[in-house]
């Protein structure tokens, strides 16, 4: 699901967007406020975009493509088993660096919406890309035999209740903090024994 960046103006929107959208969440930040900040107009905003869920969703595949390129990649390196694990937990960490509570809950909280719809779909597209490279690292060893890769795809989709519970939220600094923990307990379980 891979799709070229058109132009320049493209790319400054689509930056301006993923930083306004992780600061401020995705409700608040208005089209205008992203032209400012891409210093493009609303004509070549809207010649690009047909509006600001759909640059939403642009940002999102280029952030899981990148994502998923670089997994694979991780996984095929050459290295220990808990080399790995530290460089998919970086993965996680740089996915979601600067990401606001307010945008998690603008698209998690936001039931049945367009934008919660398809950042779940590509969710469940990139897991199952997931699984399918954990299945293979562990044909190669790189991962226990016995791990079914299936249950961090059910984690993952449990995971909206564990960001929306404001018990777990206050015990870490930021929801990235508790996300990276989430990520070390299910990566540093599935290493090889």
């Amino acid at each position: 699901m891979e799709k070229k960046i058109k132009s320049r103006k493209e790319t400054h929107i689509l930056n301006a967007g993923k930083e306004l959208f992780w600061k401020f969440g995705f409700k608040k930040v208005s089209v205008e406020e992203i032209c400012d900040k891409a210093k493009a107009s609303k004509m070549t905003f809207y010649r690009l975009f047909p509006n600001k869920t759909e640059l939403a969703k642009k940002v999102l595949d280029y952030l899981i493509d990148d994502g998923m390129i670089k997994f694979r990649e991780i996984l095929k390196a050459d290295c220990p088993a808990s080399e790995r694990m530290q460089r998919i937990i970086a993965l996680k960490a740089e996915g979601t660096q600067e990401m606001s509570q307010v945008f998690i809950e603008d698209v998690y909280n936001d039931i049945g919406s367009d934008l919660q719809v398809y950042v779940m779909t590509r969710s469940t597209d990139a897991w199952n890309g997931i699984i399918d490279e954990f299945r293979d690292a562990q044909k190669r060893g790189v991962f226990r035999d016995d791990f079914k890769p299936e249950l961090l795809l059910s984690l993952s989709k449990n995971m909206t209740t564990v960001l929306n519970d404001p018990y777990l939220t206050g015990l870490y600094k930021n929801p990235q903090e508790l996300i990276l923990e989430l990520t070390r307990i299910m990566a540093y379980g599935i290493a090889p024994k």
